[in-house]
C-alpha cells in the first residue's frame, strides 16, 4: 500500500468560491480516500506538511503541442517521430513541475503517431510525466490551417499533414485517427495566424465537410476539438456538433449564445495572444502572421472580453508549443486580465476542464478522485498570480515536486 496524508493550510476543491480552512487529505494507491479537517493516519503513511500552503486539484491544460516548436515549425516538423516523442517527454516532465498533471495534446505534424506512443508509454509506467489525452493530428482541408505544404517548395511532397478534401476523404482520416489510438479528433475549420496561405477570418471547410468530421467522430465515440477563428466558422463548428472551440479568435455574441445553448466549451488561449502581440510589437512575429494580427488584434481582444463577460463554459488551454511551455502558467493571469474572475480561471483549469474531457475523477478534491494535487503559497482566489508559485506537485499519488524544507516523514 502506498499511502500519504497531506496536512494543508487551505484548500480549493475545484468548485467552491471560498477556500476551505485547514484540511487534511488521505491518499492511498493514487486515489483520494478521505478529506476533512482531520483524517486518520494509516500505518506507514507518509505525512506531508503543507500547512503554509493552499492546495488545489492538479492543473489541466487542454491545448498543448508537445511535438511542435512554433519558433521553427517548418524545420522542426522534419525531425523523426522518435525525436519528437523524446523531446515531448522532456517537455511534459518539465511542465508537470509547474502543476500541470493532465494535458490534452491537440495534434502533431508527423506521418506517424508520436503523441499516441508517448501517451501509451506514460500510461504503462515506462516513462514518468503528466497524464496525456491526445488527438493524433490536425485534420484540415488543402490550404487550411493544418496543411504544412506552404512551408516547403512545391516539388516536395511531405506526408506530415492530415489533409483531406470532400466527405469521403475526411471520413477516412477520422477513422484512421481512431484506428491508431487517438482519444479526440482535432480539426481546423478556419485559417490560422502562423500557417502560410490561409486566413483566420475565413472558413475552410464546407458545411458538409465539417458535418462529416463530427458525424464520423460521433459514430466512433470521439469528441471533436475545432481550431476556429472567424464568427461564421465558430457557428459552423457548433452546428456540426463540436465539443470544444479552440481559440475562437473572432467569435461574436451570436456564436457565444449558440455555444452556451448547446453546452459547447471554448478554450480561448489568451496568453498566446499576449505572446503574439508582444512579438508583433518587437518585430519578431513571422512574416505570414504580421498582416493578420495587425488587422485582427483589437477584434481578438474584444472577443475575449465578450467570452469573459458571458456564462459560457471556458476551459483552460494555452497552445504551448507554439510559444514556450515555461510561459503556460501565465494563462491564469491572462484570463483574469481579460475579465474572468480568479475563481472562474481556477475552475477552467480544474473542474471545467475535467468536465470537458469527460473525466469525473479529475479536477476536484474529493474521495474517489485521482490524487492529482498541487500546492502554492497564498490565496489564488484573491491573487491569481500565486499559481505561478506552485512548489508541490502530486500526480496519481506520486510526488514530483517538493517545497524546499518540507517534512515528508513517515507517521
Amino acid at each position: 500500500m502506498n499511502a500519504s496524508v497531506l496536512v494543508c493550510g487551505a484548500a480549493f476543491d475545484g468548485f467552491s468560491g471560498e477556500l476551505a480552512g485547514r484540511t487534511e487529505i488521505a491518499v492511498r494507491d493514487g486515489v483520494i480516500v478521505e478529506i476533512g479537517p482531520s483524517v486518520g493516519r494509516p500505518d506507514g503513511a507518509r505525512v506531508i506538511d503543507l500547512s503554509e500552503r493552499t492546495v488545489c486539484p492538479g492543473f489541466i491544460d487542454t491545448h498543448v503541442h508537445l511535438t511542435m516548436d512554433g519558433s521553427d515549425i517548418g524545420r522542426q516538423t522534419l525531425d523523426s517521430s522518435a525525436t519528437k516523442a523524446l523531446k515531448g517527454l522532456a517537455i511534459a516532465r518539465e511542465y508537470l513541475g509547474y502543476g500541470f498533471t493532465t494535458l490534452r495534446d491537440l495534434g502533431s505534424m508527423d506521418p506517424e503517431f508520436p503523441t499516441v506512443d508517448l501517451r501509451n508509454a506514460l500510461d504503462a509506467g515506462l516513462a514518468e510525466g503528466p497524464r496525456l489525452i491526445v488527438a493524433g493530428h490536425v485534420i484540415s482541408s488543402t490550404a487550411g490551417h493544418g496543411d504544412m505544404s506552404g512551408f516547403y517548395p512545391p516539388r516536395w511532397d511531405l506526408p506530415v499533414s492530415a489533409v483531406a478534401d470532400g466527405t469521403a476523404q475526411i471520413r477516412a482520416l477520422v477513422r484512421r485517427e481512431h484506428a491508431y489510438g487517438g482519444d479526440w479528433i482535432k480539426t481546423a475549420n478556419a485559417g490560422g495566424y502562423f500557417s502560410v496561405g490561409d486566413d483566420p477570418a475565413r472558413t475552410t471547410w464546407l458545411d458538409d465537410e465539417m458535418d462529416a468530421v463530427c458525424s464520423t467522430a460521433r459514430l466512433l465515440g470521439m469528441p471533436v476539438a475545432v481550431h476556429t477563428g472567424g464568427a461564421d466558422a465558430c457557428k459552423q463548428a457548433i452546428r456540426a456538433g463540436a465539443r470544444s472551440l479552440e481559440h475562437a479568435y473572432l467569435i461574436d455574441e451570436e456564436g457565444i449564445e449558440m455555444a452556451r445553448r448547446d453546452g459547447v466549451y471554448v478554450v480561448p488561449t489568451m496568453q498566446m495572444t499576449k505572446e503574439d502581440l508582444a512579438a508583433l510589437h518587437d518585430g519578431t512575429l513571422p512574416e505570414q502572421a504580421v498582416w493578420k494580427f495587425r488587422r485582427d488584434s483589437e477584434h481578438i481582444l474584444n472577443s475575449q472580453r465578450l467570452l469573459a463577460g458571458s456564462d459560457i463554459k471556458i476551459a483552460f488551454g494555452t497552445d504551448c508549443g507554439m510559444f514556450p511551455f515555461s510561459h503556460g502558467i501565465r494563462e491564469f493571469s491572462a484570463m483574469v486580465d481579460a475579465g474572468l474572475t480568479p475563481l472562474r480561471a481556477l475552475q477552467a483549469a480544474t473542474s471545467t476542464a475535467a468536465e470537458m474531457l469527460g473525466r469525473d475523477d479529475l479536477g476536484r478534491l474529493e474521495p474517489g478522485a485521482r490524487a492529482d494535487i498541487v500546492a502554492m503559497p497564498g490565496n489564488p482566489l484573491e491573487d491569481i498570480t500565486v499559481t505561478s508559485a506552485v512548489d508541490f506537485v502530486m500526480a496519481d499519488g506520486v510526488v514530483h515536486r517538493w517545497p524546499e524544507g518540507s517534512d515528508a516523514s513517515a507517521a
